[in-house]
């Protein structure tokens, strides 16, 4: 395509991927994303998780870290979203089926004012009985802005396979 050429949002609607486009080993970045004092109470009211390493600055000064962190969800929640804002997902939502299993490991901690992206990797994939979808398993990764990985996730999803011609 040139540059004076362009897709038309009919042509764009009709690019979408299946099980089989998602090979072990494709990966792709998301966009990156800070996380503020408003995203940790926000959370502490939705989840009623009012840990006090999250909301009592006075308690957390105490602790390792030194200071308030950030709910280990409210970051596996962050690079889910930042996940779903990739093109790559936008062509891919289309044939998702659901979510089967989802483990999450938290290396380190997020601190208020920490900038985080995702990093996603295709960790493999595998046929089911039913010959019209399959297995996908992506790793997906918030690094922060010191280069560090705060938050490992493993989603296996259940994928649409692209129909017989």
């Amino acid at each position: 395509m040139h540059a004076t050429q362009s897709l038309t949002p009919a042509a764009l609607e009709g690019l979408r991927y299946y099980w089989e486009d998602l090979a072990p080993g494709m990966a792709f970045d998301t966009a990156s994303r800070t996380i503020t004092e408003a995203d940790v109470v926000g959370f502490a009211a939705l989840s009623a998780d009012y840990n006090r390493v999250h909301v009592d600055a006075e308690y957390a000064a105490g602790t390792a870290w030194g200071k308030r962190i950030a709910h280990g969800m409210l970051v596996a929640s962050v690079l889910s979203g930042l996940n779903t804002r990739t093109v790559i997902n936008q062509l891919l939502e289309p044939s998702i089926v659901g979510l089967l299993e989802v483990s999450f490991r938290f290396p380190k901690p997020t601190l208020i004012g920490d900038t985080i992206r995702g990093r996603i990797e295709v960790a493999g994939c595998r046929e089911t009985s039913n010959a019209g979808r399959g297995i996908v398993e992506f790793r997906r990764l918030a690094i922060n802005q010191r280069d560090e990985v705060v938050c490992e996730c493993n989603a296996r999803m259940m994928v649409l396979r692209r129909p017989a011609a």
